[in-house]
């Protein structure tokens, strides 16, 4: 069997290609669906089919494109109530990829409309594409489909389905049947992720908490606990996977360029400051919002999406015009291109700079200032690194201003710096007369 992951790392997200008989099956495909062609030319393969386990939360799916420009037939489970032309596929349903057979499997639990496909070829080898249902050492989270989709379910009713999916749905199949999830460790899909890329179901079996011998209501309690928050854009995006998404090509043709700007009106939009924190230290445009991009590991669009809202206008500062299509592709993966009004870059001219911290100052009086932890309440609720600070996560700081006091100099962190340069811009884009510091890496001599 003849099976090819593709891995985008910022959004923890696997999506796959099937091969045989020159012919190719795509299971959730990213927003860009070029690799998939790439893959289907190298191989002189006929892709004639699209799989999506559900419609996704945390990424823009290249499913109608690749349908449009492929003819490609979609088969998605006819309870997620699709607006583009599919084919039903649920229990029971079958499709033939050159001599390997695709079957639907129906497995309700990180949302109402979610199936598993199950793929066997000839000498009876089996592989699960299981999407956000079951994940390596962890299953889907069930409380993203409350406000967001065309069927709305409750989380407590998810967890249920979830716990009946994991005790019933697999039982068929053998110890050995390779399991190909949707999500690795990363992913806010769900709370306890292996980096492991695949399994087995046999390995799953002994060692996920999920095939543990649980009570309903065992398995309804420790799934619910401690769920990650649910970024801003998530239900955006179950929309958009719904409706299915524009051409990507053509969605990232819009934007306005300027190079090395001189000046900078600001007309109330966000302003989106991607550079290193150094470069945004040194000078940067008032009241922009650093959220750092420089590389895969950064999670930036996660959170552009908690930070910034659906629909909500926003411009982006890039360090080089070499970034330019880097960043219109990172931002298109999770539907925000309409959002962008511009992109740009800083030339000579000097905007603003950041104010520099006394470490020493602080290390040894703290209680001289406000502290403002911005991790998320998971983190906090492990032990606070400053017994007096002031919590408040990241994704909830731009509607948190009446929450922080102002009396005194404001230091802000996290547990290792990214967030808290994001964190401190933003106080300091809200407060005029308050000076906000980022304490960045240095947090690490304090744990």
């Amino acid at each position: 069997m003849n099976i090819i992951q593709f891995e985008d790392k910022p959004l923890a997200h696997y999506s796959y290609a099937v091969i045989s008989n020159n012919e190719m099956a795509i299971i959730d495909p990213s927003r860009d669906p070029k690799p998939y062609y790439q893959l289907a030319e190298k191989h002189n393969a006929k892709i004639i089919a699209v799989f999506e386990t559900h419609p996704h939360a945390d990424f823009v799916s290249s499913h109608l494109q690749i349908h449009n420009e492929t003819g490609a037939n979609i088969y998605v489970s006819k309870l997620v109530g699709a607006n583009y032309i599919h084919e039903s596929f649920d229990d029971g349903d079958t499709v033939k990829i050159g001599d390997i057979t695709c079957s639907a499997i129906n497995s309700p639990g990180h949302s109402p409309d979610s199936i598993t496909i199950i793929a066997e070829d000839k000498y009876n080898n089996y592989a699960m594409f299981s999407g956000d249902t079951l994940f390596i050492g962890d299953v889907g989270r069930p409380d993203l489909r409350e406000k967001a989709g065309n069927m709305k379910a409750k989380r407590e009713e998810l967890a249920i389905s979830m716990y009946h999916t994991i005790k019933h749905k697999f039982n068929h199949l053998p110890d050995a049947t390779v399991v190909y999830p949707a999500h690795g460790a990363g992913s806010l899909c769900g709370k306890n992720m292996s980096t492991d890329s695949q399994s087995t179901l046999g390995r799953e079996r002994k060692e996920n908490w999920a095939f543990k011998d649980l009570t309903e209501d065992e398995f309804v309690d420790h799934i619910l606990k401690d769920q990650p928050f649910i970024p801003s854009y998530f239900g955006f995006n179950v929309d958009i996977n719904k409706e299915g998404a524009e051409n990507f090509q053509m969605s990232i043709a819009v934007p306005i360029f300027q190079f090395q700007i001189s000046n900078f009106f600001n007309d109330g939009a966000l302003i989106i400051d991607t550079r290193g924190k150094a470069d945004f230290d040194n000078n940067h445009i008032p009241k922009s919002i650093n959220l750092i991009a420089e590389t895969e590991d950064d999670k930036f669009e996660t959170w552009l999406g908690s930070i910034v809202k659906p629909n909500e206008a926003f411009y982006l500062v890039i360090k080089s015009i070499e970034d330019r299509d880097t960043m219109l592709h990172r931002i298109a993966k999770i539907g925000y291109e309409k959002q962008l009004i511009g992109m740009m870059t800083l030339g000579e001219t000097n905007f603003e700079d950041s104010d520099v911290l006394n470490f020493n100052d602080f290390e040894n009086h703290q209680d001289k200032y406000t502290i403002i932890d911005v991790r998320n309440k998971s983190e906090v609720a492990k032990g606070k690194i400053f017994k007096d600070a002031t919590a408040i996560p990241l994704h909830e700081l731009r509607d948190a201003e009446d929450k922080i006091p102002t009396n005194k100099p404001i230091v802000v962190h996290c547990a290792g710096g990214y967030r808290s340069a994001a964190g401190s811009s933003i106080i300091s884009s809200q407060l005029k007369d308050t000076v906000v510091y980022d304490l960045s890496d240095d947090v690490t001599k304090f744990q």
